[in-house]
């Protein structure tokens, strides 16, 4: 991305700045993201769809004393800009005070920016999206028991986020990705099944082969052929990797400030305590080489932190943006996320939870009877009660290893029981932004549909 357009977006959000200073504004910031993405569907061989967007939304946040308003726009045109920041500050003036809102301090804003290879220049057509589709869908489709296919989806885009405040932090960086996703049909009639594999990249070198995930799509579909009634009964549950995150998903939003400092978290006394085993550990990384979700600096302009937070069982701190970290009397740990038309809040990076140091053979190995999880649907965990259920299929085991496919489950527990007792194989892999290795845990009760 150039660096002429670089800069003259940063000095029409500078101006944005000046014009709402101008109407009253006592503070100000402005966010912009300038992104573009192509995807495509392949169905057999042949196209099924292709989408392509452009958007560059334009987030101005005003501040008038603690009283703040905010307004997006995607005309960048110099009149509707002017009209956009005369608008926020009049909505500012109207409404209540929030004694904790407002921007960083300028002793607060970083002026470092690390440099994290976020960026792959990669310019595909439309034919060589295609290719990678087709030889994804292809690969599955020549797997035995494969009958059909519900297609396949090469997509790519580019982002430039930038991010412009009164206190004098003027900030930006560029950003790709590119995924493939595949999913077929195995079996006739009413014993079909159906599943998928997908693997998404900073750059395209790092993506898997298409032939890779096509294989792995048709492997699967196959051996969910002919699900059983699973049992209703108490016993160990593994998740695979694919759905594990889940897990490290609530706890994230169970450590939100936001959160915390409403007290509707099940953790919102439980700093400094050990909540998981203490072969536990839990990172956030905003900082990891080619990461999914890493950052320079996050929606308020503060240097983002790599921490433990979860360290050997521990819970170590909390997910903090300014205003969140005010009402608790803490110090912002970075970790604001910011959209166009929304205010900050708290938001994690590459969280993920470290590999154990057994295979996943060796993990369900003492396992006389238990779940082996591959989908998860509805529900989740309620961060207040703690209370978990969820839909789910996988497979069962029996003395040891996997024996047949099962559908129409559920499993139930409680998310402090899970988190205190659950187990991590040593096959993590950083692919959703939010991962975890497989996970066991024992004790759930699983019951059959």
């Amino acid at each position: 991305m150039p660096d002429t357009s670089k800069e003259t977006t940063l000095a029409l959000l500078q101006d944005v700045l000046k014009k709402a200073k101008g109407f009253g504004a006592t503070s100000a910031d402005v966010v912009l993201s300038d992104s573009s993405s192509v995807s495509v569907n392949r169905r057999l061989g042949k196209p099924e769809s292709i989408h392509r967007s452009e958007e560059a939304d334009i987030g101005l946040r005003v501040f008038v004393g603690k009283k703040s308003a905010i307004v997006s726009s995607s005309d960048r045109a110099p009149e509707a800009l002017s009209q956009m920041a005369e608008r926020a500050v009049a909505m500012a003036k109207n409404v209540p005070e929030d004694p904790y809102g407002g921007i960083a301090d300028p002793s607060e804003i970083t002026k470092t920016f690390p440099e994290l290879d976020l960026y792959d220049p990669h310019e595909l057509s439309v034919e060589k999206m295609n290719a990678y589709a087709d030889r994804a869908e292809q690969a599955a489709r020549e797997i035995k028991g494969v009958t059909n296919s519900d297609g396949a989806e090469f997509g790519c885009g580019k982002d430039i986020s930038y991010y412009v405040a009164s206190n004098g932090f003027v900030g930006s960086y560029a950003s790709s990705g590119f995924s493939l996703s595949v999913s077929v049909i195995a079996g006739k009639d009413t014993g079909m099944e159906t599943d998928y594999d997908f693997d998404s990249a900073v750059f395209l070198s790092d993506l898997e082969e298409p032939e890779v995930i096509g294989r792995s799509a048709g492997e699967r579909a196959v051996r969910a052929l002919h699900p059983k009634k699973g049992q209703t009964k108490q016993v160990p549950v593994v998740f695979d990797r694919r759905v594990s995150g889940g897990l490290i998903s609530a706890l994230a939003g169970a450590i939100s400030g936001s959160a915390v400092a409403r007290g509707t978290t099940l953790l919102k006394e439980k700093m400094g305590e050990q909540i998981f085993s203490s072969n536990i550990t839990i990172v956030d990384d905003p900082f990891l080489k080619r990461g999914h979700r890493s950052h320079p600096f996050d929606g308020e302009g503060i240097a983002p932190q790599k921490r433990s937070i979860i360290d050997k069982g521990v819970l170590t701190g909390w997910l903090l943006d300014l205003n969140s970290a005010r009402q608790l009397g803490l110090k912002t740990t970075g970790n604001a996320g910011r959209g166009s038309g929304s205010p900050p809040s708290p938001r994690t990076a590459n969280f993920y939870m470290q590999p154990g140091h057994v295979t996943f053979d060796e993990m369900i190995k003492d396992i006389d009877q238990g779940f082996f999880v591959t989908q998860m649907l509805g529900g989740g965990g309620n961060i207040i009660t703690g209370d978990y259920s969820r839909g789910a299929r996988g497979f069962w085991i029996e003395q040891g290893r996997i024996a047949y496919p099962v559908s129409e489950m559920t499993i139930a527990g409680n998310l402090n029981d899970m988190w205190r007792t659950c187990m991590p194989a040593n096959d993590l892999e950083l692919k959703y932004g939010v991962d975890a290795p497989s996970i066991r845990i024992d004790g759930m009760i699983v019951a059959g549909a």
